[in-house]
């Protein structure tokens, strides 16, 4: 038997192909040890007060109010993640340039704080 493949079943056999694909991919990354790890800080209970200003400024977002939203959002970012601050600080002054852009202010404080030698 010879079976026509019309344009729509060509649209159709893609977009099947489609959602197989990423129905496989969402079970893989759903047992991912990273996205598990990222969960586990948005569910963590001393971190209830960053997620809930997170998830209540993504709120705001949908409702048309985006100052609202974003300052709340940076907000629970900076609940969330304030662990962190002190590894990435340490990372960025790693990079070459980058991190002599950063620690010059911080040097050229400590010399006027002792003075100019």
């Amino acid at each position: 038997m010879v079976y026509e493949i019309t344009e729509q079943k060509k649209i159709g056999l893609g977009l099947i192909g489609f959602g197989i694909f990423f129905t496989f991919l969402g079970v893989i990354l759903f047992f991912d040890r990273g996205l598990l790890a990222l969960g586990n800080l948005f569910i963590n209970r001393k971190n209830y007060k960053g997620s809930a200003s997170f998830l209540l400024g993504l709120f705001f977002l949908f409702v048309r109010w985006p100052i609202v939203g974003i300052i709340l959002e940076i907000y629970g970012c900076i609940v969330l993640f304030g662990g962190f601050w002190p590894s990435v600080s340490a990372f960025l002054c790693q990079i070459p340039v980058f991190g002599w852009v950063i620690q010059y202010p911080v040097m050229l404080l400590n010399r006027f704080r002792r003075g100019s030698d």
